[in-house]
C-alpha cells in the first residue's frame, strides 16, 4: 500500500484564496490492477486558470485540479513502463493510481539536458497556449506590432519570444522592474512596469506611437479598456486570461469597448489551447526545436516541497513568479 498526499479544496474561494481554503490529507492507495499504473509526482504546475476553474470544474471537498509530470513506479499497463515519465491531469496529488487513458507520455526524444519540468511550461500547456494564440487566433504576420500583458508570466514570456521569432515588434507590460529587465533580456523591443508609469495610455503610445496590430490579453480589467483604445484599425485581440478579475467578489463593470470595436473594426476572440489538441505533438516538437536552437528561454520559478502547493498558488496570484511557476516534489 502506498500513501498519497492530496490537497483538498475545503470550500470555494471567496475573494483571494486563504490557507484555510485548503486541507492536506493522506489516503491509502490500492495496488494497480490490470491496465493501471501507479504514478509518483515529480513536478506539479501552478497556473492562474486554477482560480476561476475551481468554481466551475470542482466541488468543495475535491482534490485541487492541475497537471503534473509523474514517474511510473508500478505498471500493469504495457503502454507505460516502469521508470517512464508522463504528463497527467492528476491534480494536487503526490501519488495516483489510474488507467492511463488521460496520460500523455513525455516526448520520447526529450533531451537529457532539458528539465522535465518544462513539459508543464514552455514545452507544455503555456507554450502551446502562446503558439496557438499567435498563429491560430491572431494570425500574427511579420512586421506587425504585438502587445502582451502579464508578459513575464509563463504564457506572456513565450508569446513575446515567439512573436520575435516571427519578425514582429513586441511590447510587454509587467508588474515590477525586475520583470521588465527580464523582458528586455528576452528580446522584447519595449517593456514597462504598469504599476509605476504615470499613465498607462501614455506608456502604450510611447512604446508604439502607431498603435498595435495584435494584443495578447492575459489581464482584463482596466488595462484592457485602455489597450483596446490603442489598437489599429482591423486589429486582432486574443483573450487568453483575465487575472486581474479572478479574485473579485463583485464583478467589474465598464467602460465598455463596443463603440471602439465598431469604429476600428476589431476582432476579439477567447480561446483555450485544447481546441487544437490534434496539433500538440507537432507543436511540441516545434517548441523544443526553438529551445534547442537558443531562440527560446524558459524561465522557471520553482518552489520545493509538496506541502507548499497552496503558498505557491497564492504567490502566483500575487505576481511573485517570473516565468513558469512550478512545485518540485
Amino acid at each position: 500500500m502506498v500513501q498519497a498526499k492530496t490537497w483538498i479544496l475545503t470550500k470555494y474561494f471567496d475573494g483571494f484564496p486563504k490557507d484555510s481554503d485548503f486541507e492536506l490529507k493522506v489516503e491509502e492507495l490500492p495496488a494497480p490492477k490490470d491496465g493501471e499504473v501507479l504514478l509518483e509526482a515529480v513536478f506539479l504546475t501552478i497556473d492562474p486558470y486554477m482560480r476561476p476553474f475551481s468554481r466551475v470544474r470542482m466541488n468543495e471537498g475535491d482534490v485541487m485540479i492541475g497537471a503534473q509530470v509523474a514517474k511510473v513506479v508500478q505498471s500493469k499497463n504495457p503502454a507505460f513502463p516502469v521508470g517512464s515519465h508522463v504528463v497527467g491531469r492528476c491534480g494536487w496529488r503526490s501519488h495516483t493510481v489510474c488507467d492511463g487513458k488521460d496520460l500523455v507520455p513525455v516526448m520520447p526524444d526529450w533531451p537529457q539536458d532539458v528539465s522535465l519540468s518544462l513539459a508543464l511550461g514552455g514545452i507544455g500547456m503555456p507554450g502551446l497556449t502562446a503558439l496557438y494564440g499567435i498563429e491560430e487566433v491572431l494570425g500574427l504576420q511579420k512586421g506587425e506590432t504585438l502587445l502582451v500583458n502579464a508578459a513575464a508570466g509563463a504564457v506572456g514570456s513565450m508569446v513575446g519570444q515567439l512573436a520575435k521569432i516571427k519578425g514582429c515588434k513586441v511590447v510587454g507590460s509587467a508588474g515590477s522592474d525586475a520583470k521588465v529587465t527580464f523582458l528586455k533580456e528576452l528580446g522584447f523591443d519595449e517593456a514597462f512596469n504598469y504599476k509605476t508609469v504615470g499613465s498607462l495610455e501614455e506608456a502604450l503610445k510611447k512604446a508604439s506611437p502607431d498603435g498595435y496590430d495584435c494584443f495578447f490579453e492575459n489581464v482584463g480589467g482596466p488595462f484592457s479598456s485602455v489597450a483596446i483604445q490603442q489598437m489599429k484599425n482591423f486589429g486582432r485581440i486574443a483573450v487568453c486570461g483575465a487575472i486581474s478579475t479572478y479574485n473579485d467578489t463583485t464583478p467589474q463593470t465598464g467602460p465598455y469597448p463596443h463603440l471602439t470595436m465598431i469604429f476600428k473594426q476589431l476582432k476579439m476572440e477567447g480561446f483555450m489551447q485544447t481546441r487544437w489538441e490534434h496539433k500538440h505533438p507537432e507543436s511540441l516538437k516545434r517548441l523544443m526545436g526553438w529551445l534547442k536552437e537558443g531562440k527560446l528561454q524558459c524561465r522557471e520559478h520553482i518552489t520545493r516541497g509538496f506541502e507548499k502547493m497552496p503558498a505557491a498558488f497564492m504567490g502566483l496570484l500575487q505576481g511573485e513568479n517570473v516565468g513558469k511557476a512550478i512545485v518540485a516534489v
